[in-house]
């Protein structure tokens, strides 16, 4: 099953938006993992478990776990969603942006080493930036667009012949670039108005949208700025907020109290 038809499953399944980001901190995590050479793993995947009937899809960020050496961590967590929940697509979030043959061995990296659905590319390289990912025909190929950082506006705001670049982007990989239909967008959730701007160029295509939680995005603008008119179309990311709301033995209940909360705080606004 491609990653746009695993994706469209899980929001029907399980009733929602939400997607999980798996971005462990061993500094944050309770007392009685920390200290374990497996503690990244076991966090993670209990974060998953309570969590999996609530999303639509997993995000874990790669740098979180390579910093400390533990993409094998990152290897078994995504093997561990695919076995024990199997139909939630998992993005690897690595960013990616280069060209040629050392594109080709990033999307290596994610699809055959990782066994990511889908990954995060920063397409701000051109197109033959973006083709060694469309190379795997089931996967998913989520571009930057509009990002959520407050300095995202220094290049993605500038007028470009009449739009800005942002649009562009949005224009170029809903149509000229998505020949496969593999395609998604990056925008965030702190700027409701240019996710409304990007849901109108790019028609049914998906939207993955950071922001909320931490960062502080309000969950009413984005979904009734993004969604679809079958009322999905988001990949709504909270990561911190979720994976953090527990400090002690009980971090994965408390994690799926608030993914709970939060999956139907955005279901509110469908």
């Amino acid at each position: 099953m491609t990653f746009i038809k695993q994706l469209a499953a899980a929001w029907q399944k399980n009733n929602s938006l939400l997607c999980v980001g798996l971005d462990p901190d061993p500094a944050k995590f309770p007392a009685h993992l920390k200290g374990r050479d497996d503690a990244i793993f076991e966090f993670c995947a209990a974060i998953v478990d309570a969590t999996a009937d609530l999303v639509c899809s997993f995000k874990p960020q790669i740098a979180y776990f390579a910093a400390r050496r533990a993409e094998d961590q990152l290897e078994a967590l995504i093997a561990h969603i695919h076995e024990k929940h199997p139909g939630i697509p998992v993005i690897l979030d690595s960013k990616r942006g280069d060209i040629g043959s050392t594109a080709e061995q990033y999307a290596v990296e994610a699809f055959e080493r990782y066994k990511a659905d889908a990954v995060t590319v920063n397409p701000y390289m051109g197109r033959d930036s973006v083709d060694p990912y469309l190379a795997y025909p089931d996967k998913g190929v989520i571009l930057l667009c509009r990002t959520s950082n407050p300095g995202g506006s220094d290049l993605q705001f500038l007028d470009i012949g009449g739009e800005k670049l942002y649009e562009r982007v949005a224009r170029l990989a809903s149509h000229e670039w998505n020949t496969s239909g593999q395609i998604s967008l990056v925008v965030g959730a702190t700027f409701p108005a240019e996710i409304a701007r990007v849901r109108a160029i790019v028609g049914d295509v998906p939207l993955l949208v950071p922001g909320i939680g931490a960062q502080g995005g309000d969950i009413e603008a984005t979904v009734k700025a993004g969604r679809t008119a079958n009322r999905t179309g988001l990949m709504i990311n909270s990561s911190r907020a979720i994976l953090y709301a527990g400090k002690d033995e009980q971090f994965a209940a408390a994690a799926r109290q608030v993914a709970l909360e939060t999956r139907d705080a955005i279901n509110q606004y469908r």
